[in-house]
């Protein structure tokens, strides 16, 4: 029984934590874009970007698999290379990834176009590069946005299930994710082990938001502290 719950958990720790990674790298750098990019196709991009964020899971996995079989553009270009990412480990990684880019991109966008732009300017005044800039400006006025971005990645490639069950399907030990597990222990009337594996993703989700609580938390107090100090003075 152990075994039963322990592979699908193992998978989901591989896969949240790279697809996190690849999710807090993209969504930076197409929020960064946005919020600084004008032209009249911007709200078409945007909407390109935030599509996954409405289209029922299933949809995503159905077109994913198209891009990705062996007919797609993808496909047919991994295949050249005697290759394929259909129903293996790297197909649940592109799954989470797809469908948390676009939390990870509208709070990480919200971020940084509340950075003021003058700020930057004085920096550019003074010599420093625009990459710079970014890291040493831009980024850490952005923060907060762009952890809270991270943790809301990282809770939804956790429960991500119709898009992976599609374009990863259900292998044992390979691709098996915990909510596809769950989903096949129902199926199977193996109620123990959908309530160890529920469990477990509650305990996730319910960290994952206590601390963006938390760190909302903190983040009122350090805006809170020079008022006080002012007050006092």
């Amino acid at each position: 029984m152990t075994e039963s719950y322990l592979a699908p958990l193992w998978i989901s720790c591989k896969t949240v934590l790279t697809a996190t990674v690849i999710t807090f790298f993209l969504g930076i750098a197409a929020a960064r874009w946005m919020a600084r990019f004008s032209s009249r196709y911007k709200g078409l991009i945007d909407g390109i970007f935030l599509l996954p964020l409405v289209l029922p899971p299933t949809v995503v996995g159905f077109c994913l698999l198209l891009f990705f079989g062996k007919n797609g553009p993808m496909g047919q270009l991994l295949l050249s290379f005697g290759t394929t990412v259909i129903f293996s480990w790297p197909a649940t990684v592109i799954s989470a990834v797809v469908m948390a880019f676009p939390l990870m991109y509208m709070t990480s966008r919200g971020a940084f176009e509340q950075v003021d732009s003058d700020i930057e300017s004085v920096a550019r005044t003074l010599g420093a590069s625009e990459w710079r800039i970014f890291w040493s400006v831009t980024l850490p006025l952005a923060w907060p946005g762009v952890i809270a971005g991270t943790i809301l990645s990282f809770a939804r490639s956790l429960g991500e299930f119709g898009a992976t069950l599609i374009l990863a399907g259900n292998i044992p030990g390979k691709t098996t994710t915990i909510p596809v597990a769950i989903y096949f222990a129902i199926q199977a009337g193996n109620m123990e082990e959908a309530f160890i594996l529920v469990g477990i993703v509650l305990v996730i989700a319910f960290l994952s938001l206590a601390a963006i609580a938390y760190w909302k938390g903190r983040q009122s107090l350090y805006k809170i502290s020079p008022t006080r100090q002012q007050s006092a003075e």
